[in-house]
Formats: C-alpha cells, structure tokens, sequence
C-alpha cells in the first residue's frame, strides 16, 4: 500500500517545497521595499487617525459655555461656537453699541469709531483661530511600537505577507501541477484560467478589503471613546489584524474560481449549491465574524460580497456543469 502512495507523496513534496522556495525569494525580494510595503499597510489607519482628529476638533471647538449677565442681574449659560477671546469682543462691541444709544450726540462718532474698531478685532480673532486650527489639533493618535526590536519584526511580517502574495501564482501553478495527473486531458487545458483567476480573485479581495472595507471599519473603531482616551496604536498588533483582514478577503474572493473548477470536475452542479444556501449563509456570516473587526458595519462588507459571490458561483456552475433531471422509468 505504501509503494502505491509512495509517488504521491513525492509529488507532494515537490510541490510544497517549490512553494516555499518561491515564497522564500520574494520574501528576499519585498524586504527591499519593506518601508514602502509599511507604508500602504499603513495608510488607511493614519487616514482614519486624521479624519478622526478632525472630528474630535470641530467637537471640541463647536461650543464653549460661557456665563452671562441677564438685565436682572441673573446668571444665565451661553452656549456660543465662537472662542472666549471673541466673546469677549463681541461683549465689548455689544456695550459699545448700547453706549452710542444713551451718550450724547457729543460722543456719538467717537463711540461709532470705537464700535468699528471692535468689529475689526472680532474678525482679526477669527482668522488667527481660523488659522491656528490646521496647525495645531488637540488629539494626539499615534501608531507606536511596545517592544525594542518592534520596527524589525514588523518589517519581516509585512516582508512576508507580501512574498506570500507575490509568489501567490506560482503556488496555485504548482497546486495544479500536484491535481493534474489525476485529470483528463481537457481538463488539463484550464490550468491558465485557474491560475489566473486565482490571482485576480484574490487581488480583487485584497484591494476591496484595503480601499472600501478598512476605511469605515477603523474609522469607527478608532473614533469610539477617541473622545475619552488617546488611542496609541501598537503598529505589531495593527499588522497581524490587517494581514488577517486582508488574507481572509483574498480567500472569499476565491469562492467562484474554486466553484467553477470543481464544476469541471464533476463534483457539485448548480442545485448543489442552491440546498446549501441556507446553511452557507450561516457560515458566511460566522466566517466574517471571525476575520473582520467587531462592529456590525464591518461584517456586513464582508458578508454582503460573500453573498453576492455565492449567487455567482451558482449562475457559474449552471452554465458548467448544470443539474438534470432524472426521467422516471414507467
């Protein structure tokens, strides 16, 4: 029995380590660009620092509550957008005006001249705070490292991550080659489009995760109790849940290329997948609990292309390996 299973498992691994070789050398290879690699995995997370700093600035700067003096000499809260400095202006500018009414028609251009002066120092206040504010922000979010050798690991990570990805063709070329002695000879024919599709399909994820998934998700991670605590972002930890991210991605992205070749092959046809939609959409939704952020928004970009993918697979598999109905024998 050994010997009979002893060219497989030697094909085996041939296969498994051509495929480390090459993830090997474009590991080598992407450590060269590791700064430029950190830099896009970084993006979206400084994007959504910045965005929400923004946020917590125009909170913060929205309303000041002041006291006031009513005519009966009562307290009163004024909720105003403007700053102290230029209440206090306006204050100034206010008691003028009232002065021009009750003073003698002496000091009236003199008061007016005053009330103008003060209308000047109002609008001179807003475009130095106008202009103070792009330059200065309160909230202080930043991506830091807890660990001596932090920079280094992160760089071999991301280096990985992206070798995987480089030399992601050459592995699913390989994968064929271990399936292929087993297949027809027409279906031996469709190693191009399971590579390929492969590849873009997983790109397609990748790149739907980074550009429409982690926007929202961190903005709304981070800016949740940003009001109330600094976040100070561990960048060990931010790498291992991107990669997470986007890895998982990649792999739904691939539901209908793996549909479409195990239509080839015979083993499942469109009503296959139509009895196990129910059960697929429970898993769908487990999976992308599992390999997205913990907020509904995030989850749902992740279980919405999943079911939509699902439904493309089954058109997929119909046009390839439809179900027929058995006639009945009378």
């Amino acid at each position: 029995m050994f010997e009979s299973i002893k060219p497989h498992l030697a094909a085996l691994q041939k296969t498994i380590g051509y495929s480390l070789l090459s993830v090997i050398i474009a590991f080598i290879v992407a450590f060269s660009f590791h700064n430029y690699i950190l830099t896009w995995i970084t993006e979206p997370l400084n994007d959504a620092l910045t965005q929400v700093g923004r946020i917590i600035d125009t909170q913060e700067k929205a309303t000041w509550h002041l006291k006031s003096i009513d005519e009966n000499n009562e307290t009163v809260e004024v909720i105003t957008t403007d700053s102290p400095s230029i209440v206090s202006a306006k204050k100034l500018e206010n008691a003028l005006e009232k002065a021009v009414t009750v003073a003698n028609k002496e000091l009236v251009v003199f008061l007016q001249d005053a009330v103008d002066a003060t209308k000047e120092l109002v609008t001179t206040l807003k475009n130095i705070e106008l202009n103070s504010s792009h330059k200065k922000s309160s909230f202080e979010g930043k991506i830091t490292t807890h660990q001596v050798g932090g920079a280094f690991f992160v760089a071999l990570k991301v280096s990985f991550f992206a070798g995987l990805l480089g030399a992601l063709p050459f592995i699913l070329y390989q994968i064929w080659l271990f399936v292929a002695p087993g297949l027809y000879d027409n279906e031996k024919k469709m190693v191009l489009p399971f590579v390929f599709g492969g590849s873009i399909m997983f790109a397609v994820g990748v790149l739907f995760a980074y550009y429409v998934v982690t926007p929202f998700g961190f903005q709304f991670l981070i800016t949740f109790g940003s009001f109330l605590y600094t976040p100070l972002i561990n960048i060990e930890d931010y790498v291992g849940f991107f990669t997470k991210i986007m890895i998982g991605f990649g792999l739904a992205f691939e539901l209908p290329v793996f549909a479409y070749f195990l239509a080839v092959l015979g083993m499942i046809t469109d009503k296959t997948l139509k009895d196990f939609f129910k059960y697929a959409i429970i898993i769908i939704f487990i999976i992308a609990a599992l390999l997205t952020p913990p907020d509904v928004l995030t989850q749902l970009l992740m279980a919405g292309p999943l079911i939509i993918l699902y439904g493309v697979s089954i058109l997929i598999v119909r046009m390839v390996n439809p179900h027929i109905e058995e006639e009945d024998d009378n």
